[in-house]
C-alpha cells in the first residue's frame, strides 16, 4: 500500500489554475522531494496533503485512507516549515513537548520521547534554550524534533534549508539523509534547489507550471530527462541544448549542428534507434557538460568523439574548470579537469561523449532518444 496517493488532483484560485491533474503514488520509506522553480506549485501541493488549503478536484490517500476532509491534525502527519514555527517563549524541550501536551501525552512517554528525538538529532545540550539562543541549523534540528516525537505515518518539509547559509545548507542536507536512512521514514520535501533533490531523494517529482513533468529516481530524471524543461532545469550546470538536424547516412544516422556553418558539426548516432523516424528532421541536441571533456580525456567504455572548437570564457571553480564553448556555433558548457586553462579567443581540443546525448521533438519538447 503507498503511504500517499494522490489522484486527478487540481487547485484553482478564481480563474488561475495552480495545480493541473497531478497524479502520484509515493511508497512506504521513500524520501520523495518536489523541485521545481519558484510559482511551479509544490508548495500548495505539499499545502493540500497537510490540509491546509482543500484541492478544487482529485483525492489525496494517506495510508489507505482518503483524507480530503479530515482536519490536519487527524491526518497522520507532520510538518517541518521553512520559518521553523518555533515558539519563542518555550524552552527547546517545551517546544518538542507542546503537541504531545495539547494530546494529553503521559509525562513519562513524553521524558521518553524527547531522549530519543534529542539524541538521534545532537540536541541535548539544547533542551533548557529558548529559541533565540540557537543558530539556524539547531532551530531546524529543534523543529524536525518536534515532527519525530509523533512518529506520523508521513514527514512533510517545507523548504526547510532554505533560511540557511550554503556551508549549513550542505550540512543540514546530510544530516536529513542521515536520519531518514536511520528511520526509514516516509518523506515528501520540497526545494526549489535541484542540488537538494538529486543528492536526498529516492524519486524525484519535477514541476513546472503546476503539473509533474517526470517522476522517477535522481538518475533517470539527470541521464534521461523527459522533456527539454526537465533538461534544462535539472543539472549544475543544466544540460546544453541547441538546434540540430537528422540526416542519414550509410553508417547510420548522424546529427548535424549548424547545418551549412563553415564550423558546421556532425556526429554519428548508435544505439538510438528510436531516432529513425525523424530522420531528415529538426531535432533539439543535448548533452551534459560532463560528457563534454578536454581532449585527452577518455570515456569507460569507448573511443570520445574529438572535435576542435572555439572557447569563449573559462570558469576556475577549483575541483574544475567550466568552460565556455561553441559546437558548430551554438553555445556549450564543457566540465573539464582543474588543471585545463584554455585561452578565451583561441580553439581546444575536446572529447565528446556521444553515448551520453539525448534528442528531443522541437515541436512536443518530449524526449525522443
Amino acid at each position: 500500500m503507498a503511504a500517499l496517493s494522490i489522484r486527478a488532483l487540481s487547485k484553482r484560485y478564481a480563474n488561475l489554475e495552480v495545480l493541473k491533474d497531478i497524479a502520484l503514488d509515493i511508497e512506504s520509506g521513500e524520501f520523495t522531494v518536489l523541485v521545481g522553480p519558484s510559482g511551479c506549485g509544490k508548495s500548495t501541493l505539499l499545502n493540500i496533503v497537510a490540509g491546509l488549503d482543500r484541492p478544487s478536484a482529485g483525492t489525496i490517500e494517506i495510508g489507505g485512507r482518503v483524507v480530503n476532509d479530515v482536519a490536519p491534525k487527524d491526518r497522520d502527519i507532520a510538518m517541518v516549515f521553512q520559518s521553523y514555527a518555533l515558539y519563542p517563549s518555550m524552552t527547546v524541550r517545551q517546544n518538542i513537548t507542546f503537541g504531545m501536551e495539547c494530546r494529553h501525552v503521559p509525562k513519562a512517554e513524553q521524558d521518553a520521547a524527547v531522549g530519543n528525538v534529542a539524541k538521534l538529532l545532537q540536541i541535548e545540550p539544547l533542551l533548557g534554550r529558548k529559541p533565540s539562543q540557537l543558530s539556524g541549523g539547531q532551530r531546524q534540528r529543534v523543529a524536525m524534533g518536534r515532527a519525530l516525537v509523533r512518529n506520523p505515518l508521513l514527514f512533510l518539509f517545507d523548504e526547510p534549508l532554505s533560511n540557511l547559509d550554503a556551508k549549513l545548507r550542505v550540512e543540514m542536507r546530510m544530516e536529513i539523509k542521515r536520519l531518514h536512512q536511520r528511520i526509514g521514514a516516509t518523506i515528501v520535501y520540497v526545494t526549489h534547489d535541484q542540488i537538494e533533490a538529486m543528492t536526498m531523494a529516492t524519486r524525484i517529482a519535477v514541476m513546472h507550471q503546476g503539473s509533474v513533468q517526470q517522476f522517477a529516481d535522481p538518475d533517470t530524471v539527470y541521464r534521461y530527462p523527459a522533456n527539454l524543461f526537465v533538461a534544462r532545469f535539472m543539472g549544475s550546470p543544466p544540460m546544453n541544448t541547441m538546434p540540430a538536424r537528422l540526416e542519414a547516412e550509410n553508417d547510420g544516422p548522424i546529427v548535424v549542428i549548424g547545418a551549412g556553418r563553415p564550423d558546421e558539426l556532425r556526429l554519428r548516432l548508435t544505439g538510438y534507434d528510436a531516432a529513425a523516424p525523424f530522420v531528415g528532421r529538426k531535432v533539439v541536441f543535448g548533452i551534459r557538460p560532463e560528457c563534454i571533456a578536454e581532449g585527452s580525456r577518455t570515456f569507460s567504455s569507448e573511443a570520445p568523439v574529438l572535435v576542435e572548437a572555439p572557447v569563449e570564457l573559462v570558469e576556475p571553480t577549483g575541483a574544475e574548470t567550466m568552460v565556455l564553448l561553441r559546437l558548430g556555433g551554438e553555445p556549450a558548457m564543457a566540465r573539464v579537469s582543474p588543471d585545463i586553462r584554455p585561452a578565451p579567443g583561441t580553439s581546444a581540443a575536446f572529447a565528446l561523449d556521444t553515448r551520453r546525448i539525448c534528442l528531443f521533438d522541437p515541436e512536443t519538447e518530449r524526449l525522443i532518444a
